[in-house]
């Protein structure tokens, strides 16, 4: 790997993570329409772990209100929760919406890493969630807030995150889609699922580390593609959260339409 190789995937990764447009797709198709060789475990947790760091930089004010919400409701309520402040059933409501995902992940995550990786799926993938994306950003209310969910809106949400399991699919496609067809405003779907999306960040991370024994990289070209996936990452979010107070998911729904066209067209003439 070449320092260019691994400023290139950093961008891809800190771009494609937080656009819905997803980035395992994206790491997939890119390395195979290059023809580069892949990039290892080693360098894939790095990537994550930038990401990761964009989103604890973006969101600390929010995780720091939680905490501290949570730990002054614990010592004043005890467990009466339906007492607890806003940031407090937030806390709750993300650790909830947590769990499919991470049951998902523990079950089936190596199985779809080994076997659902071909680019024509991945191009379906794209092509069907973009449909979903439309579907949801036309007909949905958006008159709720972060502040109105509840018990269903958290796991149907989680639920939805299980399914970016599946190269093409997109995180964060899934979740604001979820987020917009429980009636969010676009903004605060995607608020909620970056805060949702942490706690698997996490994991995802832990889940790669534990499998690095014996995986050898250049120590800088980890580095760069640390530095460059959590710069890009955060510009990302800032701009994704201002993007959706005034436009629509459209620009996204089209560029997965279209890249999930390419993609089929190349892999029918043996370009993938």
């Amino acid at each position: 790997m070449d320092l260019l190789h691994a400023i290139v995937l950093g961008v891809v990764q800190g771009l494609t993570e937080f656009l819905p447009v997803s980035s395992s797709g994206h790491l997939i198709l890119v390395p195979k329409l290059f023809g580069w060789d892949d990039q290892g475990l080693a360098f894939d947790v790095g990537l994550h772990a930038g990401t990761l760091v964009a989103l604890l930089a973006y969101f600390w004010r929010d995780w720091a209100t939680m905490a501290l919400c949570g730990l002054d409701d614990l010592r004043n309520r005890g467990l009466a929760v339906r007492r607890f402040q806003q940031p407090s059933q937030l806390l709750l409501l993300i650790a909830l919406g947590s769990i499919p995902a991470a049951t998902a992940g523990l079950a089936f995550n190596s199985w779809i890493e080994d076997n659902l990786r071909q680019p024509w799926l991945v191009a379906l993938m794209l092509i069907a969630v973009g449909v979903v994306m439309l579907i949801a950003d036309r007909g949905s209310r958006r008159d709720r807030s972060i502040g109105d969910l509840g018990i269903v809106d958290a796991v149907v949400i989680g639920v939805s995150q299980a399914f970016a399991l599946f190269p093409g699919v997109s995180r964060s496609g899934a979740t604001i889609s979820t987020g917009l067809v429980r009636g969010l405003d676009r903004e605060s779907a995607a608020r909620f699922a970056f805060l949702l999306g942490t706690p698997a960040f996490v994991g995802a991370a832990l889940l790669k580390f534990k499998d690095l024994t014996g995986n050898a990289i250049d120590s800088t070209d980890l580095a760069v593609g640390f530095l460059t996936s959590a710069v890009v990452g955060f510009a990302v979010i800032h701009f994704l959260l201002g993007f959706l107070r005034r436009r629509s998911l459209a620009v996204f729904v089209v560029y997965r339409f279209g890249l999930g066209t390419l993609v089929l067209v190349l892999a029918v003439f043996g370009v993938f």
